[in-house]
């Protein structure tokens, strides 16, 4: 496989849907395919940052490339997720080598984000953040119950990595939570927050953002009384009929839609 050198992230404005539809648009080369999901991706910092999802130096979405599978894009170390557009994205080999970018990258991104995308070909997109219910939810160790038809949506789909060890600096830390994650599709970081992967960065950015929403739903039913739990066979008939990855793309248009109507500059 070559080498990536000076990919070209400026090959115009992709529609991200066919008019009047919910069925996205099939890339036409390589080239629309990066510049499409990369487009998702700038989006989703910016969707974070409306959310609050933004604090300090942490937090970060990553996208495998779609030519070159051994490497990711993310957000660069230092810099607020309402300010990120595609040109300040970082492409970064899984051996840490920033290949396109003049920033540096978060080393707990590459900790976590890294093994996890080894470990998995079959995630493309991975997001982290320290989100107030989702970090507060994670004190707890325990995961979400289906108490919701939204909560249904992450029964066992969840994972807990339970040996919080600090700041993931260390890349036997990524290799335990990637370890941890096996094959679900979420994790609940112990003490630290949230992690949710998909098969796309529309779909890893809407499963953090619902479940996020999951977590803020059981902190105040808890507190309010004992809520009744979805049985085990309603839990995965919901989660047949709304957890589909076609369906888990179609819930994040609305929010693209929503940010590109109010900050339309994170394209650049």
């Amino acid at each position: 496989m070559t080498e990536p050198k000076n990919i070209d992230r400026s090959k115009g404005i992709l529609p991200q849907k066919e008019k009047g539809s919910l069925q996205p648009i099939i890339p036409q080369s390589i080239e629309e395919q990066r510049r499409l999901q990369l487009e998702r991706l700038a989006a989703g910092f910016r969707l974070f940052a409306l959310y609050g999802f933004d604090e300090g130096l942490a937090g970060h979405i990553t996208l495998r490339d779609p030519e070159f599978s051994d490497h990711f894009w993310v957000n660069p170390l230092g810099m607020n997720f309402s300010q990120i557009s595609v040109s300040d994205l970082l492409l970064v080999k899984e051996d840490g080598q920033i290949i396109q970018g003049n920033r540096p990258i978060n080393p707990a991104a590459f900790a976590i984000h890294s093994s996890i995308h080894k470990a998995r070909p079959d995630v493309n997109s991975a997001a982290h953040a320290h989100s107030v219910f989702g970090r507060t939810f994670s004190s707890l160790g325990k995961l979400l119950d289906p108490i919701t038809q939204d909560a249904a949506l992450f029964f066992q789909e969840q994972a807990i990595y339970d040996s919080y060890g600090g700041v993931a600096f260390d890349i036997e830390e990524g290799l335990a939570i990637a370890e941890a994650l096996g094959e679900k599709r979420t994790a609940i970081l112990q003490n630290h927050g949230l992690l949710t992967t998909g098969t796309s960065v529309d779909i890893a950015i809407w499963l953090f953002i619902a479940m996020d929403k999951c977590c803020q739903s059981q902190l105040l039913a808890d507190s309010a009384g004992s809520p009744i739990i979805i049985s085990d066979e309603i839990a995965l008939q919901a989660k047949a009929q709304a957890g589909t990855d076609m369906i888990l793309w179609a819930s994040f248009q609305p929010l693209y839609d929503l940010i590109y109507a109010m900050e339309s500059n994170f394209l650049k």
